[in-house]
């Protein structure tokens, strides 16, 4: 953890040969500077790691501190588990006084871009996002940092959007891990095919990148199909899925990156190919527990959701009420499950989730930040 001494508006102002108070004007946005002098206070700040003191204006303004969490709805509970996360670790923390305000959109790009305008309308002091359609709301991402309103996306990146921080899974491992899986469970030969939400979604590209690569490299004699976008809409994973069993009888497996397993098992089930397929999925839920002691899924990756809800939270309340910010993107190492550890991972999250509010502070060893208080 860094021990430099904070920037001040102060230093912005020696180093330039102007006052403190165009200094702030320069920064906010306020009138009465002119272009090349906010220019060259923004330059200046920015090569000095000014960073404003969110928590100071927080406790000026005397105000309640906002947050609002924009996700998906989701189908299965891996969204009410990164919810849960969040609203778990703001309790174990003792974060009184502040204002968490969930809103959810149904199906990808449906409704985002109206729950992040209603988040800066709200005047949020923090949002915590997942952003389902990068390229439509980085706008908005871009337009909330300018208003100083910090942004932690969870689950997904959202490049280029002046993000704080992001929280997800490494899914480049996902990627890999499920590829020498099944290169291991076909004996290195056959047809296997990947489904997902969309391609546009990074996480998704970058574990079909991983997938496709670490195939290659380990397992080049399996054949990989296009890949089948089902934009997280059940019936279309089913349909899409029933027009790729039908089209190819002989696949071999498929590996499912997306919560939605269950219509891709059904389609399996109901072309009489689940028996001899083998299928990875992602995540774990009732419905999909019962598939695995069945056999009818031979591993599923999953994503830790609920501890990237508590991670998302930590960040984003560590640099409102603090100002620090983590020194690099938050990745969480892929739990695989199968039959044979099923039983002790279960048992393992029962006893973390009940052990929340006694220890707030078991996170991720590497889990850093840069302190400018």
């Amino acid at each position: 953890m860094s021990t430099s001494r904070r920037v001040t508006l102060f230093d912005i102002a020696d180093a330039l040969g102007i006052s403190t108070g165009t200094v702030h004007r320069a920064l906010h946005d306020h009138p009465g500077v002119n272009a090349m002098t906010r220019m060259r206070v923004l330059q200046v700040s920015k090569n000095m790691g000014y960073r404003p003191n969110v928590a100071a204006r927080l406790l000026s303004q005397k105000k309640q501190v906002r947050i609002s969490v924009n996700t998906l709805k989701g189908t299965t509970s891996f969204w009410d588990e990164v919810r849960g996360g969040i609203q778990e670790e703001a309790e174990a923390l003792g974060t009184h006084g502040a204002d968490i305000e969930f809103r959810t959109f149904p199906s990808l790009g449906e409704g985002e871009e109206e729950a992040f305008e209603a988040a800066v309308a709200a005047k949020s002091d923090g949002v915590i996002l997942f952003p389902s359609r990068p390229g439509s709301v980085r706008t908005w991402m871009r337009r909330a940092s300018r208003s100083r309103i910090p942004i932690v996306c969870v689950s997904t990146d959202a490049p280029h959007s002046n993000r704080l921080a992001v929280v997800s899974v490494d899914t480049m491992a996902s990627g890999a891990l499920a590829a020498d899986l099944m290169g291991r469970f076909l004996n290195h030969r056959g047809k296997v095919a990947v489904t997902l939400s969309a391609l546009a979604i990074t996480e998704h590209a970058e574990k079909l990148s991983a997938f496709e690569k670490t195939l290659r490299t380990l397992h080049p004699e399996i054949s990989l199909l296009d890949p089948i976008e089902d934009h997280d809409v059940e019936s279309e994973a089913y349909d899409k899925c029933r027009k790729l069993f039908a089209a190819h009888p002989d696949l071999a497996g498929i590996y499912v990156t997306t919560e939605a397993s269950m219509p891709v098992i059904q389609a399996a089930r109901d072309a009489h190919l689940l028996d001899r397929l083998n299928v990875i999925a992602t995540d774990l839920f009732p419905a999909l527990i019962e598939q695995i002691r069945a056999g009818k899924v031979s591993a599923t990756i999953h994503q830790r959701p609920y501890m990237q809800g508590r991670l998302a939270f930590r960040i984003l309340q560590e640099y409102l009420i603090h100002g620090r910010y983590p020194a690099s993107p938050v990745t969480l190492a892929p739990h695989l499950v199968m039959a044979g550890n099923l039983d002790f991972f279960l048992e393992k999250q029962a006893s973390d989730g009940s052990s929340v509010r006694a220890a707030a502070s078991d996170l991720p060893s590497d889990l850093t930040y840069n302190n400018y208080d």
